[in-house]
């Protein structure tokens, strides 16, 4: 299982404790020194089975500095993989990746459902 954050983010730090507490076994990758390819990405959004504007960050400074609210509804997926793509600080985190299901935002009920943890 890859979990994939950016270190400095509360939200990052507390799913990183859960999965610590609860023994998950897990690979971290720093997502701003390692961003996803836009094959990671469109893998990823297939297997969470969200919107694509879901996989933004969409309360980060990048994301509205480049008036990404105004501008994704006029750009294609292909446009917008392309985007996320280019700098891991666009991307909602953190995200969790298993062979079967991919979790984005932390979420301890869903991460329980997803991983069998009563």
């Amino acid at each position: 299982m890859i979990f994939l954050c950016y270190p400095k983010c509360t939200t990052c730090k507390k799913a990183k404790k859960w999965l610590e507490v609860n023994e998950v076994i897990f690979e971290e990758r720093n997502i701003k020194e390692n961003n996803p390819t836009i094959e990671e990405l469109k893998d990823w959004h297939k297997k969470s089975a969200l919107p694509l504007k879901k996989l933004f960050n969409t309360s980060g400074q990048l994301y509205k500095e480049l008036k990404l609210k105004d501008k994704l509804p006029d750009m294609s997926e292909d446009e917008q993989y392309e985007l996320l793509a280019s700098d891991g600080m666009l991307v909602k985190r953190p995200i969790l990746i298993s062979d079967n299901f991919v979790l984005v935002g932390f979420n301890e009920t869903d991460w329980k459902a997803a991983l069998g943890i009563k």
